[in-house]
């Protein structure tokens, strides 16, 4: 299961090694669609990459802090630095890839 990062532990959650993060909302009808995608990467990458979800509804300053204007946007990050980004619907094998990249 993806974890849910929040301001109070995002950066604690994301400063070391290789995470991937999920800006969505509840009424966005293609984050829905990319959820089962990011549980999926969840389980297969359990202990090699963070994987989360950030509600923009919820969390507006952690979206605003990223400049995240459409959703889903999905966020590739190096120990604490963003490194690639995705806006909309993602093929899994697209983001499985890049995270394979930056797993090294």
């Amino acid at each position: 299961m993806a974890l849910i990062f929040t301001k109070d532990n995002f950066a604690s959650e994301t400063s070391n090694g290789v995470s991937l993060i999920d800006f969505w909302a509840e009424w966005c009808g293609p984050c829905r669609m990319m959820s089962p995608i990011i549980d999926d990467l969840a389980k297969e990458y359990e202990g090699r990459v963070k994987i989360g979800k950030i509600n923009v509804d919820e969390e507006m300053e952690l979206a605003e802090n990223f400049g995240v204007s459409s959703i889903p946007t999905l966020v590739i990050m190096k120990d604490g630095h963003e490194v690639k980004r995705f806006v909309g619907l993602t093929q899994k094998a697209v983001l499985a890839s890049a995270l394979d990249s930056f797993l090294g």
